[in-house]
């Protein structure tokens, strides 16, 4: 049996520009941190023929043509999986619809399972940049690459996406004091809204490629703030970087309708009231998970209390 994981991941500046339909024009940058979250993938060789799923329902097919899940359904056929005799399950520390970037996690490992499965070696960012090809090229979704890129290279690590296509990581330059102040004062909380990101992607996808001047200065601006995010975290200003995280929620806002909720902005005004700097949803929005930035030890106390 083979185990494969990879982390989940939280955007700490840039988020939105590493859709292709901005990057290739506009280049993009994102700050992205894996987390202590991880998204499972287990392969083995059962004893008859077949493919056999198991994740948030059962699958038994012959051939992996009919297979109903998309992502396992183009990854078997991408590595060649032509008269299959294979047993694939997947498990979560968190459910999908959450914001943390779970599909791109999740083709990440099952990549990475299904090679090692095959006695094949993969580098970091081959991995990234195929499940990245499942993802955007043959299914067709509005998705960006920094979750696929984020999964595979972990750590807390700059992305800058070029216009060709090719992706740059670099790890975040930050001291050991500025990762303890982030691990000990960016609170994660569950809105318990789950949603699923194509929507709003699509629409934010198809207003950069229609070059709509609105969608086009909001994301150059969510893009110079990621720049300002790193050199404020590379200089050890934790503060500054709680500010930053508001200044970006605003912004984000502006992007679509669907981006918040009343219930969603009433808990994030009631988080600033009792101390927090700023925050935000993490990933496309409208639900999932939010992160605080409290002022204070007690500041965060008061709001782990009134968001839990």
């Amino acid at each position: 049996m083979i185990i494969a994981r990879s982390p989940l991941r939280i955007t700490l500046g840039g988020g939105g520009t590493d859709l292709p339909s901005y990057f290739k024009e506009h280049e993009g940058f994102v700050i992205a941190a894996a987390i202590d979250k991880y998204v499972y993938v287990n392969v083995m060789r059962p004893f008859t023929e077949g493919v056999f799923l198991k994740y948030s329902q059962l699958e038994q097919h012959k051939s992996i043509f009919d297979v109903k899940h998309p992502i396992i359904r183009e990854a078997l056929y991408l590595l060649d999986f032509k008269t299959p005799q294979i047993e694939i399950t997947t498990l979560a520390d968190i459910p999908a619809g959450t914001g943390l970037g779970s599909s791109g996690s999740f083709t990440t490992a099952l990549l990475k399972a299904l090679y090692t499965h095959r006695k094949r070696h993969v580098h970091q960012e081959e991995l990234a940049e195929l499940a990245c090809h499942i993802e955007i090229d043959r299914l067709g979704e509005p998705v960006g690459k920094q979750d696929q890129y984020a999964s595979a290279v972990g750590g807390v690590t700059c992305f800058t996406f070029h216009k060709e296509g090719k992706v740059t990581a670099v790890p975040l330059n930050i001291s050991m004091q500025t990762v303890f102040e982030l691990e000990d004062n960016l609170l994660l909380f569950f809105t318990g809204f789950s949603r699923s990101a194509s929507g709003i992607l699509k629409d934010q996808d198809s207003r950069t490629q229609s070059n709509d001047a609105d969608m086009l200065s909001n994301l150059h601006f969510v893009k110079d703030l990621g720049l300002r995010s790193k050199k404020a975290l590379e200089d050890g200003k934790t503060m500054l970087f709680g500010e930053l995280m508001h200044e970006h929620w605003e912004h984000k806002k502006k992007r679509s309708g669907g981006m918040s909720n009343q219930q969603i902005d009433d808990w994030y005004a009631l988080g600033i009231q009792n101390g927090a700097i700023g925050g935000k949803l993490v990933g496309a929005g409208g639900g999932g998970s939010s992160c605080l930035w409290p002022k204070t030890e007690t500041s965060l106390d008061k709001a782990w209390l009134m968001q839990g």
